[in-house]
């Protein structure tokens, strides 16, 4: 099945996407410093066979260029929403992973009638429910949690292939990880607004601890949790023999 791109003009945002397939729309949200193929190669193609997967390369990743705009949970959201308006699409699925899904709870908190449902994969609502090997850098270097020497090549072979500013990896890396520590979260008032059927989904060697996985389950009302064993942050797109069965069952 062949992709069609394009672009997609919202507040500023030369903003690339991708789509795939027919029917009910699935928008797919990347993790930072990823990209479409990056974060759901394995998941796409399969996808597409039951719906219209719209793969997005969010502000500053991939085709799409960086602007001068701090990268929030909020600022992402409503590109999004721009997006959803250009395609002429009501209301869509919505998964994403790590940042993305950041941005698919952000959707379902602010722009609730815009949303059919979300899988946030990796994701946390509270900066506590990161695991001490992220939030310590003392840790970092000895942590099966954090990604790989080829997952860090990846990540700037694609950055430096795709990106209008092939240069800027680095100063990109820091601009995305001073935005990560300024994640505040949701209330639990604004989670206990959540009416979007929505399917949480970690490893259980993730960045988000499990008891945080416990905790969102417990704010978001009607929410299921999936913790994918054998499973780091980067590795939780890629179980697609584990994730495909569940959103076949959850989706639609």
């Amino acid at each position: 099945m062949d992709a069609t791109s394009g672009y997609a003009d919202v507040n500023g945002l030369h903003m690339y996407y991708e789509e795939q397939g027919e029917r009910s729309p699935l928008v797919m949200l990347h993790g930072g410093m990823l990209n479409i193929d990056l974060s759901f190669a394995d998941l796409i193609p399969d996808l597409a066979l039951r719906h219209r997967v719209i793969g997005v390369e969010l502000q500053g990743h991939g085709r799409t260029a960086d602007i001068d705009r701090r990268i929030s949970p909020a600022a992402l959201a409503s590109d999004v929403v721009g997006l959803l308006d250009h395609l002429g699409i009501d209301r869509s699925h919505v998964l994403g992973h790590s940042l993305g899904a950041a941005v698919a709870l952000e959707l379902a908190v602010s722009y609730p009638d815009r949303v059919r449902s979300i899988v946030p994969i990796s994701g946390s609502v509270r900066p506590e429910g990161m695991h001490q090997d992220l939030t310590d850098p003392a840790r970092q270097a000895t942590s099966t949690r954090m990604p790989t020497a080829q997952d860090f090549a990846d990540m700037q072979a694609t950055y430096q292939r795709l990106s209008p500013h092939p240069d800027h990896f680095d100063e990109f890396l820091a601009e995305l990880s001073q935005s990560a520590a300024d994640l505040r979260g949701w209330s639990d008032e604004e989670l206990a607004g959540i009416t979007a059927p929505t399917l949480l989904v970690i490893g259980d060697r993730d960045f988000t601890t499990i008891e945080h996985g416990a905790l969102m389950v417990e704010l978001i009302p009607g929410s299921s949790l999936a913790v994918l064993p054998g499973t780091t942050h980067m590795e939780a797109t890629r179980r697609s023999h584990l994730l495909l069965p569940m959103l076949d069952a959850f989706l639609d």
